[in-house]
C-alpha cells in the first residue's frame, strides 16, 4: 500500500466538501410502488443496444446533486474501463446479471489512488451482481507485484450485494464510512482488504491466493489491514458468517493503524489461517490497542489455542450486530430492495 501526501490532502478536501460521512441525504423514490420496480433505468449494453455502451458513460448522464435513486443496468459483458462515480452524483443503483456476467475489469497498478479499477466517492452508493477486477498481477509473476486496487469506496451507507471483488495485492480499499457486504466475494493474498472503513460483511466468501505467489517471496498473506486511528474511531470491519478459504497461508489481518479493529464471527475459517492469527505490523509494543476477536468460528482454522496473546475477547457480542455496527440509522431499509 502506497499513498502520496497529494492525495492524502485530496481526501480531506472531499471529506470537507461533501461533509457525506454523517450527513448523508436519504434518496427519494420517483414513483408510488415497490423501491425495485421504481426506479428511473438507464441501460449499458457495450454491443451498443443499450442507452450507453459504457459503465462511465452511464454515470457521466447522472446529473451533480441527484437525490431520487437511479438504476443503472449493466448487460452481460467484460467491461474494459475504469469507472468513477463521483461524490456529487448520489443515489445509484449499479446491477449487473450476475458477477460471473457481467465484469468491469482494469490493468491498474502503482499507487493505490490511482490503480484502481472501480471507485465509488458518492454516498448512498448500490451494488448489485457485478464483478470488479484488478487483473494486472494475474496470473502471478514470478518478480515483483504492485499495487493494484480493484475497488475503493469512499461514500456512506454504501452496499453491495452478490458482488464480486477480484486481485491480488489491496484488492479491496475500504476507504472510509459505513458499507454493507452482502453476500460478496473477495479474492486475493495481501492487504486485499483494507482501509478504514467501518463495515459489515455478511455470508461473504473470502479466497486465499497467497499460494499462487512464488514461496520465496511470501510466507504468508494477510486477509485484512484495518486503520482505525483512536478508541473513538467508529471504524473496524465485522465478518458475520461466510468462510475463508484458498491456497497457501494468510494470517487473519495486520494493524495498519494504532487501534485497528477486526471482527469474526460464526466464520468458517479453512486450515489456511497462520496459527497466529494476527500481525501487529508497524505497531508492535501498542498491541494493548487493537481489537481483534474471533467468536463461535468454525473450521480448520478456527483453533485459537495458539493465536496471539493479545486477541480479544467478546463480551458485548451484540454491539458487533448488523443493526448496532453499522446500521443504527435504518439506512439500509431505505435502499432499493436486494
Amino acid at each position: 500500500m502506497e499513498i502520496r501526501p497529494l492525495f492524502l490532502v485530496l481526501v480531506l478536501l472531499l471529506m470537507c466538501s461533501s461533509s457525506n460521512v454523517s450527513t448523508a441525504i436519504d434518496c427519494k423514490i420517483t414513483t408510488y410502488g415497490s423501491p425495485s420496480k421504481s426506479l428511473s433505468t438507464i441501460t449499458v449494453d457495450k454491443s451498443g443496444r443499450g442507452n450507453h455502451a459504457t459503465v462511465q458513460e452511464a454515470v457521466n448522464s447522472v446529473r451533480s446533486g441527484n437525490a431520487y435513486w437511479i438504476h443503472i443496468l449493466v448487460k452481460p459483458g467484460i467491461y474494459k474501463e475504469k469507472v468513477t462515480i463521483p461524490w456529487d452524483k448520489e443515489c445509484i443503483v449499479l446491477e449487473g446479471s450476475g458477477s460471473g456476467q457481467t465484469r468491469i475489469t482494469w490493468n491498474g497498478h502503482g499507487p493505490t489512488d490511482t490503480s484502481a479499477t472501480f471507485t465509488a466517492a458518492a454516498a448512498n452508493f448500490v451494488a448489485k451482481g457485478i464483478a470488479f477486477e484488478n487483473s494486472y498481477d494475474m496470473p502471478i509473476v514470478q518478480q515483483n507485484w504492485v499495487p493494484a486496487v480493484a475497488a475503493r469506496i469512499y461514500g456512506d451507507k454504501s452496499s453491495f450485494h452478490h458482488c464480486a471483488f477480484i486481485g491480488f495485492q489491496d484488492t479491496l480499499w475500504d476507504v472510509r464510512g459505513r458499507h454493507y457486504f452482502n453476500s460478496c466475494s473477495i479474492e486475493g493474498a495481501v492487504d486485499f482488504i483494507w482501509g478504514s472503513g467501518q463495515s459489515f460483511y455478511e455470508d461473504c466468501s473470502i479466497k486465499v491466493t497467497a499460494g499462487l505467489a512464488p514461496p520465496q517471496r511470501l510466507y504468508a498473506g494477510y486477509i485484512t489491514a484495518q486503520g482505525r486511528q483512536s478508541a473513538k474511531d467508529s471504524s473496524g470491519f465485522v465478518f458475520e458468517r461466510g468462510s475463508v478459504f484458498g491456497i497457501g497461508k494468510a494470517y487473519l489481518g495486520r494493524a495498519y493503524g494504532p487501534h485497528s479493529r477486526v471482527v469474526f464471527h460464526g466464520t468458517e475459517l479453512g486450515a489456511l489461517v497462520v496459527p497466529d492469527g494476527w500481525d501487529a505490523w508497524h505497531y508492535k509494543g501498542s498491541e494493548q490497542n487493537f481489537m481483534y476477536a474471533e467468536a463461535n468460528c468454525r473450521g480448520a482454522g478456527a483453533d485459537t489455542s495458539r493465536r496471539v496473546r493479545w486477541e480479544r475477547s467478546v463480551s458485548e457480542l451484540q454491539k458487533f450486530s448488523r443493526d448496532k455496527f453499522i446500521d443504527q440509522d435504518r439506512w439500509l431499509v431505505n435502499q432499493p430492495s436486494a
